[in-house]
């Protein structure tokens, strides 16, 4: 039994700029990657899509090209950001290769097409561990609604682990 080789897995872990997503990555860092394992950890990062303002705001004020630049170009750092302090999380990993990503798009449906796409043995991300009420309050997290789709056979044979 001990000559059997580990099968190679490829681990997704999403992050945000949220500490919850940090700690769910230092989780898997402790908890799922193994020394020697020869798995690959994929760090999703998925900036949400900008919100789509008209010509005019409420005020009459016109929005100039300018603040939508600077307003593209916080989203791109934040992004480079909370990538560079994932990658720095993994920085002492030897056999595992880490691979950045960073899409665009709805969180909820971008880590689903993503783990279907790079065939994502396993999905690490984490929970704002809200209660009932807030839960409601928000109509729903974004884990829940992964772990409803997960539920329902979308996301098939994958394990999905919420931190």
């Amino acid at each position: 039994m001990a000559d059997v080789a580990a099968k190679e897995r490829k681990i997704l872990v999403a992050v945000d700029e949220g500490e919850e997503s940090m700690h769910a990555l230092s989780w898997c860092l402790k908890n799922v990657i193994s020394e020697n394992s020869k798995d690959t950890l994929v760090v999703l990062y998925v900036k949400p899509p900008r919100a789509v303002f008209s010509a005019l705001d409420g005020t009459g004020y016109l929005f100039s090209a300018d603040i939508m630049a600077a307003v593209d170009k916080y989203s791109n750092d934040l992004a480079e950001c909370v990538v560079e302090k994932a990658k720095k999380m993994c920085k002492d990993l030897h056999d595992v290769k880490v691979e950045t990503r960073i899409e665009h798009g709805d969180p909820r449906d971008v880590i689903c097409q993503m783990t279907e796409k790079l065939g994502a043995d396993m999905l690490v991300m984490g929970s704002h561990g809200y209660g009932l009420i807030k839960r409601v309050e928000n109509f729903q997290s974004g884990s829940e609604s992964l772990g409803r789709r997960w539920k329902h056979g979308i996301l098939g044979e994958q394990a999905m682990i919420i931190v």
